[in-house]
């Protein structure tokens, strides 16, 4: 099955699946646009109660696609628009969705995946989950909209671990530190994400989007200023040996 993002409506949820499976379902572009797509045409669906967003095939999301990386973000222009339109664009049509969101996360869980999983509500987790971004090892940052996104959500400690070491952080240890709402067992995981929708569709609509609402109005926003010049290390050449060397399955030699 080629990439892509699927959309299925049950009832009163929208399952909402990541596909790239010879990827572990990594984002590309068209992914990233299709996804905002389909969440703004969720909002004001007549019945839903709730979200679920879920990778295919036992994986959450692996990251970006950085087979793409080298047609655009080597110039700064193009990579501006890739995070700030594209990525940020899907991520804050979830952020934005009224519609209580669960993350469905099992397997690959890295990069935009943490990102990804940062929108959501509840995160549900199979203890086999891996979590990370370890794109020091690709020499570029994590754009500052995207770092402020996860650091609210997953807190200061794993988000430094994640971005300053590399670090690959298991799902007892983000349970533990409250990124995660509950870790399964792999088995139990699906019957446990059914009990919690079963669980949301029961309560008022109403006041869940109220809800929603609110935190959404109490959040941060990230200053322009640092924005401005968030993209300018788009042609240096630790980002093009980061990016160069993934691709050639070399270590890169910063």
């Amino acid at each position: 099955m080629s990439e892509g993002v699927r959309l299925h409506v049950e009832r009163e949820v929208a399952w909402i699946t990541l596909t790239n499976p010879a990827r572990l379902n990594a984002m590309t572009r068209a992914m990233w646009r299709r996804l905002r797509e389909l969440v703004l045409g969720l909002q004001d669906h007549p019945g839903l109660r709730c979200v679920v967003l879920q990778g295919e095939g036992g994986h959450f999301c692996a990251g970006g696609d950085i087979s793409e990386y080298p047609s655009f973000r080597f110039d700064e222009a193009s990579l501006r628009h890739f995070h700030e339109v594209e990525v940020w664009g899907a991520l804050s049509a979830l952020l934005d969705c009224d519609l209580p969101l669960l993350a469905c996360i099992e397997g690959a869980c890295m990069g935009a995946g943490v990102e990804l999983a940062s929108t959501c509500d509840l995160r549900l987790a199979a203890a086999g989950a891996r979590f990370g971004a370890p794109i020091a090892r690709l020499g570029f940052p994590m754009a500052p909209r995207e770092l402020a996104l996860v650091r609210g959500a997953a807190g200061e400690l794993s988000t430094r671990q994640m971005l300053l070491e590399a670090a690959v952080l298991d799902a007892p240890t983000l349970l533990q530190r409250g990124f995660l709402t509950r870790v399964l067992p792999e088995p139990e995981l699906r019957h446990d994400v059914e009990q919690t929708l079963t669980r949301l569709c029961e309560l008022a609509p109403q006041t869940a989007r109220l809800h929603k609402q609110t935190l959404r109005a109490l959040g941060a926003a990230v200053p322009e200023s640092l924005l401005a010049s968030a993209y300018a290390y788009a042609d240096s050449a630790e980002h093009r040996e980061g990016v160069t060397a993934f691709l050639d399955k070399r270590r890169p030699r910063f």
